[in-house]
């Protein structure tokens, strides 16, 4: 078995048995919602055990570790801290409703499995980046790590800001328009799109890890198209006053100066 081969098993394998054992226990609790809270923790999971199991470039394993390690723990720390007590989000209430005594193997498909093939593909340039083509850490890789760098900034604060700005009873139903978020509506999405893209340059430069680029597009059409932007504003047009108008002035994913108000 090729060395690309064994990294892309044993990514399948370890999201296999992560997805399966949060089902198990997503059963008892009534919560779907915990595969949220490890989206960011199987990748960590995936780059640790193919770190562990192929030799490649120590240089770049260890980098493309580092970098995935840094953003998936924060993510799921911070969406667990967010989502304590909440629980189960209203679209898996939905699914619960809509599928009645069903759910619990429906949920199998089209939750847990569904979002471990999505793990899976995504995270294609952090199995591929480590193995054993043997080119240094150059230009692309500093060029992916600033990228990383800068993606990783947007979406920890911003989600700090947004934190803080909930926090505040005052805020109740209004439109979060300050700090970055004046720029971009959702400079957390912005942000985990260039963490994929910064981790997927890295791997580039190994040549096979080429193949990654498939995952940093994923994720771009996720969050851009289907389960990020357009969905959540769905629900933030009905629930948040001043939505539309906060719209027709912000950047809906790349940042940039608000528009100015017609006269």
């Amino acid at each position: 078995m090729s060395d690309a081969v064994t990294a892309m098993v044993v990514a399948a394998a370890t999201i296999a048995v992560l997805m399966f054992v949060t089902w198990l226990v997503s059963l008892p609790l009534r919560n779907a919602s915990i595969v949220d809270l490890i989206w960011g923790l199987g990748f960590v999971l995936v780059a640790w055990a193919v770190r562990l199991t192929v030799d490649g470039n120590n240089a770049r394993q260890w980098l493309l570790v580092g970098m995935v390690t840094l953003w998936g723990l924060r993510l799921s720390a911070y969406l667990t801290w967010r989502n304590h007590g909440n629980g189960e989000d209203y679209r898996y209430k939905a699914m619960r409703k809509h599928w009645g005594p069903r759910f619990w193997w429906v949920s199998l498909l089209t939750v847990f499995a569904l979002q471990g093939i999505l793990m899976w593909t995504v995270s294609l340039s952090v199995q591929l980046g480590q193995v054993p083509d043997d080119p240094g850490l150059g230009v692309l890789a500093a060029i992916g790590v600033v990228v990383w760098a800068v993606g990783l900034t947007f979406e920890g604060v911003g989600d700090a800001q947004l934190a803080r700005f909930k926090a505040d009873p005052a805020n109740a139903g209004t439109v979060m328009d300050q700090g970055l978020w004046r720029y971009t509506r959702h400079p957390n999405y912005f942000g985990d799109c260039c963490v994929w893209w910064g981790i997927t340059l890295v791997a580039i430069e190994s040549g096979l890890g080429a193949v990654g680029i498939i995952g940093a597009v994923v994720m771009t059409v996720l969050l851009r198209r289907v389960s990020g932007v357009t969905l959540l504003e769905k629900s933030l047009k009905k629930r948040r006053a001043g939505y539309e108008e906060y719209i027709a002035r912000t950047s809906p994913f790349i940042p940039r100066p608000p528009k100015r108000a017609a006269r």
